[in-house]
């Protein structure tokens, strides 16, 4: 294996494997939109923090080693054959149809797979360092097994004990990470290590503009559709401008100005862990937005007058929120300045699901999309000011 530098970029082959989890993503959206419940929601989020775990295990080692040369690149290529299998059984892990393979066992077995192929990757790409080795083995022995144990005995079961288990899964692995401390793990290039974690959010903007078509898809395209594909692509805009325009580039530099130990539990607070809600909270405005298109497309079953309904109407406004609270956590572990605009926001649209069962979905979209228009200009105003604030001091 290449060792990577500290001005490692991004490189092709690990474009090529994020392509599964765009996938990926999609399936996720078509698990909760199969049958749009709380619980399912649930579910589809544990899921999710799964397929995140995947995703950012080989963040982690494509910033030390190089994914295009040496023997890393046949390991993602493994590793995204196995991850397109996981993916195809996404939307029958809670409800497993006749016939075929159980697909419960299969994402299991395949998502141990590849926690298995990366601690091995890790550990051929370090035969020197003792740290790194001591804390793989407490890797293994509490972060994966456990878990692993976990989702295996869950397959056995159905409905909410297979939930539980799972979710008791996913809490034992995300907090056996701090148990096994950050000593030997490392962040070679803060640039390649924020730029990874920027793509996975644009392919997670890009599966809610593939949900607004698929949502519309086998319906006349008519000016009321139009509008709802034009607010949802806005309401996009908005979240991608907060991300690259307010807080993901303060984010990287503070990243840089750190080194060591301090460097990787930073790198694990605000990418690792903070970085899955803005995902999920993508994931599920997609929910919101697909359903949109597909009662604003649908005028046989539905007049333009109709509001969304049930999860479907939280989902929108709330995966927003979830979006919004992620942010705000990001910048308060990035800079300890507390944001307002995002807290408050965040809050607001996370409860907002009544609201939007009150008015006509297409306005529903189009009030939510300006509304965070405005409350994306408004957070980058209040930076603005806390900076030249802190100029004039200094």
């Amino acid at each position: 294996m290449v060792a990577a530098g500290d001005d490692h970029k991004v490189t092709p082959a690990e474009l090529f494997f994020d392509l599964v989890f765009v996938y990926a993503i999609t399936q996720v959206t078509a698990l909760m939109a199969a049958h749009p419940n709380p619980v399912r929601v649930v579910g589809a989020m544990a899921v999710l923090a799964l397929l995140w775990w995947c995703w950012s295990a080989f963040a982690w080692l494509g910033n030390v080693v190089r994914a295009d040369s040496g023997a890393l690149f046949a390991v993602l290529v493994t590793v995204m054959t196995v991850v397109f299998v996981v993916s195809l059984a996404v939307p029958e892990v809670f409800a497993d149809a006749p016939g075929g393979l159980p697909a419960p066992l299969v994402f299991v077995v395949c998502y141990g797979l590849v926690r298995v192929l990366h601690l091995v990757s890790y550990w051929v790409s370090s035969p020197g360092d003792t740290a790194l080795r001591a804390t793989l083995r407490r890797t293994a022995m509490i972060s994966v097994a456990p878990p692993f144990a976990l989702l295996l005995i869950g397959c056995a079961y159905d409905g909410t004990p297979r939930l539980a288990l799972w979710l008791s899964a996913v809490a034992v692995d995300y907090g056996g990470i701090y148990v096994t401390g950050s000593s030997g793990w490392r962040v070679n290039s803060p640039g390649h290590f924020s730029e990874r974690h920027g793509l996975i959010v644009i392919i997670a903007l890009g599966e809610s503009i593939v949900a607004m078509g698929v949502g519309m898809a086998g319906f006349p395209l008519t000016p009321a559709v139009i509008a709802a594909c034009a607010a949802g692509l806005l309401l996009a805009a908005s979240l991608w401008a907060l991300y690259f325009r307010r807080f993901g580039e303060p984010a990287e530099h503070r990243l840089a100005a750190l080194d060591g130990d301090e460097r990787t539990r930073f790198a694990r607070d605000v990418y690792t862990f903070l970085h899955l809600p803005l995902v999920a909270g993508v994931v599920l405005t997609s929910l919101g937005m697909k359903k949109v298109l597909t009662q604003v497309a649908d005028t046989g079953h539905y007049g333009l007058a109709e509001p969304l309904h049930g999860t479907v109407a939280w989902a929108l406004a709330g995966g927003v929120g979830v979006f919004l609270l992620g942010a705000a956590a990001i910048v308060l572990r990035s800079s300890g300045r507390r944001p307002t605009a995002l807290l408050v926001g965040g809050a607001c649209c996370l409860v907002a699901g009544p609201l939007v069962t009150l008015v006509p979905a297409l306005l529903a979209v189009a009030l939510l999309a300006a509304g965070v228009s405005v409350l994306v200009t408004a957070h980058g105003r209040a930076v603005g000011a806390a900076g030249a604030a802190a100029h004039a001091e200094a």
